[in-house]
């Protein structure tokens, strides 16, 4: 896993790329079990709002779904 401060920089390129990183946007996720079908963790990944986090932790199984 990789943190990263979350700043405005990234929060303005998180939207005006559509940028998406969250387990509800990556291939590996069940949604139905709201869990990894690798086994990770999901908890730290699942319901993010940029607006509301000062740090981010990217999952380095993330596929795009």
């Amino acid at each position: 896993m990789t943190t990263s401060n979350v700043d405005l920089r990234l929060r303005e390129e998180a939207r005006r790329f559509g940028l998406r990183f969250g387990c509800e946007s990556c291939a590996y996720f069940d949604p139905e079990a709201l869990a990894c079908s690798n086994g990770y963790p999901t908890e730290a990944h699942r319901g993010l709002v940029l607006e509301r986090i000062d740090m981010i932790e990217f999952c380095k199984e993330f596929e795009l779904a």
